[in-house]
């Protein structure tokens, strides 16, 4: 059985996001499987944040079509085989309302959730998305920290000004963190201006694109790297694959 996460833990995801110093960003590699999530812990990151894309594509599904049981499941298993806290990408929240979908992530033993601002891609309309945030975090009462994703320049138009608009009015509702998903990084000084509270900023892996460092330099309170780490991953045991048939 799952079971949900003692308060403290919570408390010690949460106190990881403040007082951090420019260019020493919080870092949450993005474990897909109990195995992986046990060395990330073990080369000593104190947090992880699961990948929706990755776990999706561990378990045989296209990003995106990953059924919630399905999902949840594969989040118990992650945050029952390490003792670091793990917070979850749980895409837009399967259709769940506030008070189910906060249950199931604290029975899966979750700390933290992503909750993205866009359906079939297509932005939803901020004011609505920010009254279920709001309903969220009511009902978690502090026992989730809540990293709300804004999709203005993977869904929207990538304007920076409609993005902070956006994470405005989730940090109001409540967020304990806004992620604009695919922000460039020469705009994040812009949004580290005009957005309070933590900032998520998303990394590359390939080297084709700013260190975690630097993008803290740049405002980046955590980094995280979606589904990146599973990819690799998948690269090197198509590289194994093809020694063996050679």
């Amino acid at each position: 059985m799952s079971r949900s996460p003692a308060p403290d833990k919570a408390e010690r995801f949460r106190a990881l996001h403040r007082g951090r110093a420019p260019g020493d960003p919080l870092v949450l590699p993005g474990p897909w499987d109990a195995a992986s999530a046990r060395v990330l812990e073990a080369a000593g990151f104190p947090a992880l944040a699961t990948p929706s894309a990755g776990i999706a594509a561990s378990l045989g599904y296209a990003d995106g079509t990953t059924p919630a049981d399905e999902m949840f499941a594969a989040v118990a298993r992650i945050a029952r085989a390490v003792d670091v806290p793990v917070s979850a990408d749980v895409e837009g929240g399967y259709g769940l309302g506030a008070e189910e979908l906060v249950e199931r992530l604290l029975e899966a033993g979750a700390v933290g959730c992503n909750l993205e601002d866009s359906d079939g891609g297509v932005l939803k309309d901020p004011h609505e998305h920010a009254r279920f945030l709001a309903e969220v975090c009511a009902a978690a009462a502090g026992r989730l920290f809540v990293n709300a994703r804004v999709d203005t320049f993977v869904r929207g138009d990538g304007d920076p000004e409609r993005a902070v608009e956006r994470a405005a009015l989730y940090v109001a509702a409540g967020a304990d963190c806004v992620y604009p998903i695919l922000a460039p990084a020469d705009v994040l000084p812009l949004l580290r201006a005009g957005i309070q509270g933590p900032l998520n900023a998303l990394a590359a892996l390939d080297g084709d694109g700013p260190a975690p460092a630097v993008l803290g330099g740049l405002g980046a309170t955590r980094i995280t790297f979606g589904p990146g780490l599973q990819r690799r991953a998948g690269a090197a045991l198509r590289e194994v694959a093809g020694v063996l048939l050679a």
